[in-house]
């Protein structure tokens, strides 16, 4: 039987070569602090593009500088780092996949010391080493980090457009899809879960009201890409803890944001409370099935997606319609390639750079 993992795949006014996705993964590898992407996002994501995925989704990317995890995040709210993004874009459609680019903001999480290479520091980064205070739907913070300021009526509008004015930014870098980020605890993700909105206002209380300004984003995004691009969003199905967001809101949001003009959700979990997880091989497609079988929407897999076999089985039994794998990625760039052979599948689907053809035998 033909591969399922390997026949094409179109969402909105994109077709994909093939249903392996490169999951958004954060380097905290700009060390000038200004948001612009380097040699290192070229290199690191070029590699991955060279592999046979069909679609390459950049790091968290900010869409204003205080919306980002660490002062080494990658940016879209200026010209120069337009003009960077657009740079690799052009390279990644050189290597025959199509560029994605995930918009973030990080609430209540933004402002923290970057994992690595930071003497061993963790939570907030204080304003005397260029971190800034940050905001969220209530003055809640994450255990760990310093307490952010509650957004007002002004700074929740300030938040919608710059979520329009990036994706402006990446229509003009050429990106093929634009990626909401609503996971992970970071800022759309807290205003979903009742575990850190406290609201009482129209953002507040309601599951409407909760996911008001999700749905206020996507529209936002979906205006400014008139139809170029594809629009996509990450949700964490579940906070893993009692009293927090559930992979049954994540099904009925997802709707909603379908009816805003999103055309594909990316199913994660976690990460917006301190949980205990059971990770472990495909802990995640589960949820990606329950909410493409619950809103009848397309979804994508991602957690753990380690083998062919696995991620062949997970497309061809519809539980997703297409895997996002990440660390396997990581450790060997050309994973998609080696499925790819590891499944039988040669040809467009699976097509090896000109340089690497010897490869194949």
């Amino acid at each position: 039987m033909p591969s399922q993992l390997f026949t094409p795949l179109t969402l909105g006014p994109v077709e994909f070569r093939n249903r392996v996705f490169i999951a958004p993964m954060c380097q905290y590898s700009v060390h000038e602090r200004d948001g612009v992407p380097t040699d290192w996002h070229l290199v690191h994501l070029g590699s991955l593009a060279s592999g046979g995925a069909s679609l390459v989704i950049t790091e968290a990317t900010a869409v204003s500088p205080e919306g980002r995890i660490s002062p080494q995040d990658t940016g879209l709210w200026n010209d120069e780092q337009e003009a960077a993004w657009a740079h690799i874009v052009a390279f990644l459609h050189e290597r025959g996949a199509k560029a994605g680019i995930q918009l973030a903001h990080a609430g209540r999480k933004a402002s923290t010391y970057a994992p690595w290479g930071q003497e061993g520091r963790h939570g907030t980064v204080p304003a005397d080493e260029g971190g800034w205070r940050p905001v969220a739907p209530s003055a809640a913070p994450y255990p760990g980090y310093d307490t952010p300021e509650a957004l007002d009526a002004a700074g929740i509008e300030k938040v919608v457009s710059d979520f329009r004015a990036a994706a402006e930014r990446s229509i003009r870098a050429g990106f093929d899809v634009l990626e909401v980020h609503a996971a992970h605890g970071y800022l759309l993700h807290q205003f979903l879960s009742p575990l850190s909105n406290a609201r009482d206002d129209e953002y507040g209380g309601a599951l409407e009201n909760r996911a008001r300004l999700l749905v206020r984003v996507v529209d936002a995004v979906t205006d400014a890409v008139a139809g170029r691009a594809a629009v996509f969003v990450r949700f964490s199905a579940t906070d893993w803890t009692p009293g927090g967001w559930t992979e049954s809101d994540t099904a009925t949001v997802a709707g909603w944001a379908r009816d805003a003009g999103a055309v594909f959700f990316d199913v994660s979990s976690g990460g917006n409370a301190p949980a205990q997880i059971p990770v472990g091989a495909g802990y995640q497609v589960r949820f990606a099935h329950y909410v493409k079988s619950l809103a009848g929407v397309p979804t994508g897999a991602v957690g753990i997606i380690n083998a062919a076999e696995q991620a062949e089985q997970i497309v061809a039994s519809g539980q997703a319609d297409a895997v996002l794998i990440a660390r396997e990625a990581l450790r060997d760039p050309h994973t998609p390639l080696r499925w790819a052979r590891t499944l039988g599948v040669d040809g467009p689907a699976a097509a090896w750079q000109p340089q690497y053809e010897r490869a194949k035998l």
